[in-house]
């Protein structure tokens, strides 16, 4: 494909994120368009279709894949689906851009990555929140904090919950919950402005104490009160790096407490300095003349949404045979962090990360 071709996407999921998913194509007219679509309820594929314009609208997701005209495809459908989904979308040929989490099982997460070895095709996990403009700037600054020995991140919901009793809260469709939900977020982010090390080693601890008794309950989603609730609602994690670094990370769904305004949180300790990142603020704290001093950093305001530029990224990638910065695996990195976390928990063991694909 030449670079002022348009690349061609089908869409896999209809709903919430794949709806999000076919508004940022929209707006890269110049360089993407969305010709396909499918969902397990074909009315809803059918509305999306509407409203975006979109050509085809496929009753399966057999027959997306089957279309030739389709480049890559988006995979935004409830986690379980994740893995087999982009298996068959990489035998199809199909470059992949693929949800978080890349898949609900590590033994998944390997055969993704086998799957992408094979087909030799371009894979992209959608972390948008490196894309954002505080973690964009923060980035650039990364290399004078000297080595970054620790790290600290998470994110902390008081009420917020999202669709009780549906597939967001059981383990088998999702794998999880705050931690596999938005914690896989600030623990790609933070490898991520971390020089991507290693990961060895994770002693970990999930709790439930809000979710089985129907409180903490936030407004993504529709609740099914005849559901079930069997993943945590808190997780907290100390993972270990082959280069001898730290990352604390700690996420919840809900919580009696307010914890950085309970927001999504970065902080970086480094031998030459340090640096937070909280939203759009981003500051670097360095010692200058025996003085403590703090520098705001000077983000930029920007209008797009950063899977605008995620998107460009993926589409760059694709037409000049690079990897993405939030590739196959990195995905797979994440996957091994996470099963850990949950193993630790389970067994209240210090576990090592096996690194075998």
């Amino acid at each position: 494909m030449s670079q002022q071709e348009k690349m061609k996407f089908g869409i896999i999921g209809a709903g919430n994120i794949g709806t999000v998913h076919t508004k940022t194509l929209a707006k890269l007219q110049d360089k993407a368009e969305t010709v396909a679509i499918t969902d397990v309820y074909l009315p809803l594929a059918e509305e999306r279709a509407a409203e975006h314009k979109i050509g085809k609208v496929y009753r399966t997701s057999d027959e997306l894949l089957a279309d030739q005209d389709i480049q890559a495809v988006v995979i935004g459908v409830p986690n379980k689906y994740h893995a087999p989904l982009a298996i068959q979308a990489l035998e199809a040929g199909k470059h992949v851009i693929i949800e978080k989490p890349m898949a609900v099982s590590l033994e998944a997460a390997r055969d993704i990555v086998r799957a992408q070895r094979k087909a030799q095709k371009t894979v992209m996990v959608p972390h948008q929140m490196r894309f954002e403009a505080g973690a964009r700037m923060l980035k650039q600054h990364t290399d004078e904090l000297g080595h970054i020995y620790n790290a600290k991140a998470g994110w902390f919901r008081r009420k917020g919950i999202p669709g009780w009793g549906t597939w967001f809260t059981r383990k088998d469709d999702s794998g999880g919950g705050p931690l596999i939900d938005i914690g896989v977020h600030l623990l790609d982010l933070s490898l991520y402005l971390m020089g991507n090390p290693k990961p060895v080693s994770v002693s970990g601890s999930t709790y439930a104490e809000f979710g089985p008794h129907k409180r903490g309950i936030g407004n993504w989603g529709t609740p099914n009160w005849d559901g079930i609730f069997d993943v945590e609602d808190l997780a907290t994690a100390l993972i270990k790096m082959e280069d001898g670094s730290t990352l604390t990370l700690e996420v919840s769904w809900a919580v009696n407490n307010v914890i950085e305004n309970n927001g999504p949180f970065v902080h970086l300790m480094g031998s030459k300095g340090g640096a937070s990142l909280q939203g759009k603020k981003a500051m670097l704290y360095k010692e200058e003349s025996d003085k403590a001093v703090d520098i705001k950093l000077e983000v930029p305001e920007v209008k797009e949404d950063p899977r605008i530029f995620m998107y460009e990224h993926f589409i760059e990638c694709v037409n000049q045979g690079k990897e993405p910065i939030s590739n196959v695996m990195t995905g797979f990195t994440n996957n091994l962090v996470l099963d850990a976390i949950y193993r630790s928990s389970k067994t209240g063991n210090e576990i090592k990360i096996d690194w075998e694909i």
